[in-house]
């Protein structure tokens, strides 16, 4: 069960952040492959301009994200949409915080949208607030990358969480291009087979960590 402070943690930069969340009615946000890479499409569009992925996992009805705060997200932003051709909001958010709240609210109003008109739904998508924790030492981090790994086998969706095809394991273990810091995560786990041996030798690490499980 989530704990109640991962509902009002305040994002800083250059912190690393376990960001979280579900369906409000737990029923799935994904149908069908496309909705997956859709999802994926949108987070880099809406949030990989204001911050670093690490880590990343999509489920039946919810997602985990390993996060790391940009040092000047709001430069990076207005860059951005300089870059982009974007229009800029007249009255920016202001704090580090409302900027990251923000293009979280908007990259869920767009999944959202178009989830909804290609399945015929109607109403919120996803819970509010979205969850996120403070992830404050390497340890953690470390542990908290196998957990989001490892949570589609926890979860009885696979026999093999490293077969999962919608989590970053594979992506960071053979260096795929997308959204993730693959060397900066394996520098974390001192190099590619230490990554690969703490996943296959840990599988049930994590069934104890009560403090990075997510509201089930």
């Amino acid at each position: 069960m989530a704990l109640t402070e991962h509902y009002y943690t305040k994002f800083h930069r250059r912190d690393f952040y376990h960001v979280y969340n579900r369906t409000v009615d737990r029923k799935p946000m994904f149908k069908n492959e496309g909705n997956y890479d859709f999802f994926l499409d949108r987070y880099a569009c809406y949030l990989s301009p204001v911050l670093d992925t690490y880590a990343y996992c999509l489920l039946g009805n919810h997602f985990h994200l390993l996060v790391g705060i940009h040092e000047h997200p709001d430069q990076d932003l207005t860059t951005f949409k300089k870059l982009s051709n974007l229009p800029l909001l007249s009255s920016p958010p202001k704090s580090t915080h409302d900027i990251i709240s923000h293009q979280f609210r908007k990259f869920f109003q767009s999944y959202a949208m178009a989830f909804n008109k290609q399945h015929s739904r109607i109403g919120t998508l996803f819970q509010t607030p979205f969850k996120r924790a403070l992830v404050n030492n390497d340890e953690y981090f470390t542990k908290l990358v196998y957990y989001i790994h490892a949570n589609p086998q926890l979860h009885g969706l696979t026999d093999d969480f490293t077969d999962w095809n919608w989590s970053s394991y594979q992506v960071i273990l053979y260096d795929k291009p997308g959204i993730v810091k693959n060397a900066d995560v394996i520098n974390k786990f001192s190099g590619k087979q230490c990554f690969e041996k703490y996943h296959t030798e840990n599988q049930k690490l994590i069934q104890d960590e009560k403090y990075i499980m997510e509201d089930d």
